[in-house]
């Protein structure tokens, strides 16, 4: 099959196995570069097969040597449809850790579920596996209550409308955009999406189970962000359900775990890339930090989260108790020029105060396009299986 992209949104449809393949590689070379880091023996990652979650799984194995089992939620290909993206990474990732001989099993399925939580901890038991370290990376848009009722996060503010500078990532021409307030309702069931109860859950079962190492460790991810993007972020609703995130980690360190949020760097993902404002921001944070050298992508990031940032043996927290990955991000000369290039948005050029093109190319690559050395016009063979997958 010839697969081309097919953006509908801030969603594309279609996913190359070959160009993620080859993005997957990329990513285990850049951690092999950068020396050995410690994951501890067994990493259990959930949410695993995109973004900062495929990255954790692959800085912990490449980098750590640890047995990872990954939970994920991700389509098959069909003879008519390529698989999602995320089947594709995880395929990849499993070959590639195959070949270093390390323990790589998948289970595919809802990670709010309780079935699903069983079969990991059945999994476990039955490979004699006992965690070091649980990463938490569930970024999703519903959930399925355990009575059935299904629940949905929104991107609104809270309180009053918020009116600020966007961009439109098809024309690419800036407009303003205004953020309705999210109900009582909306903001309680964000939460529930996005919030801590699951990720406690987890931890509570794993815990009960006796499938946590006495020192295991568990980390969650969040955003902060400057005050231009707080309305929608920072204090809107999906801010209540990260506030709600860090009290999850209190109550988790209460309990005698090792509790962590790491707050992490603004980069593309499905999820930064269908929040206002957000493109539009992380497009002249793109244009900054590559001009100052500091850019990361994820996989950079969750190389310092087991290495400079020590999560397993000691992390490196601030005051508040998260790790703070965005720290390259919040330098003050830094967000001094991404602010003075927000003031010039709609009257300079965007190729001149953006980097559009870097934005694009990374929502693109997270689907398998544009990856250096794919022949794009070759036949990709899209009925690609996962090694170790537990459906």
């Amino acid at each position: 099959m010839i697969v081309e992209p097919k953006v509908r949104g801030f969603i594309c449809t279609t996913a190359h196995p070959v160009g993620l393949k080859a993005a997957v590689k990329e990513d285990i070379d850049f951690v092999r570069a950068r020396g050995a880091v410690n994951a501890g023996k067994t990493v259990l990652v959930i949410g695993a097969s995109m973004g900062y979650g495929l990255s954790a799984r692959i800085a912990a194995a490449f980098g750590g040597k640890a047995d990872t089992l990954g939970v994920i939620f991700d389509r098959p290909p069909t003879q008519s449809r390529t698989a999602s993206a995320g089947w594709y990474n995880t395929a990849a990732f499993a070959e590639y850790a195959a070949k270093d001989g390390l323990y790589r099993k998948t289970i595919n399925g809802d990670a709010y579920s309780a079935e699903v939580k069983q079969k990991v901890v059945d999994t476990l038991k039955a490979d004699g596996k006992v965690l070091d370290c649980v990463i938490y990376s569930v970024a999703a848009p519903r959930r399925t209550l355990k009575d059935g009722t299904s629940v949905s996060s929104v991107l609104k503010t809270v309180g009053k409308p918020f009116t600020n500078k966007t961009i439109d990532l098809r024309t690419k021409e800036i407009g303003e955009v205004t953020i309705p307030p999210a109900t009582d309702e909306e903001i309680k069931n964000t939460v529930s999406v996005m919030g801590g109860e699951d990720w406690i859950e987890w931890m509570t079962l794993l815990k009960s189970e006796g499938l946590l190492k006495g020192d295991a460790v568990t980390a969650a991810f969040s955003y902060i962000g400057p005050s231009i993007t707080h309305p929608i972020y920072k204090d809107g609703s999906i801010g209540m359900a990260k506030k709600d995130l860090a009290l999850a980690a209190e109550k988790l360190r209460r309990q005698g775990l090792r509790a962590f949020v790491s707050v992490n760097k603004a980069l593309v993902t499905q999820s930064s890339s269908a929040i206002p404002i957000v493109p539009l921001y992380i497009s002249l944070l793109y244009k900054v930090m590559k001009e100052r050298g500091t850019h990361e992508t994820t996989i950079g990031q969750m190389q310092r989260l087991f290495g400079e940032k020590r999560l397993i043996d000691g992390a490196v927290t601030d005051d508040d108790a998260f790790i703070r990955l965005d720290d390259l991000e919040m330098d003050e000369p830094t967000q001094s020029e991404v602010k003075r290039l927000w003031d010039k948005a709609g009257k300079a050029s965007l190729d001149e105060i953006a980097d559009l093109k870097g934005y694009d190319d990374d929502f693109l690559r997270l689907f398998g396009f544009g990856v250096k050395g794919v022949d794009y016009a070759a036949d990709a063979d899209v009925d690609v299986k996962i090694d170790g997958l537990i459906e």
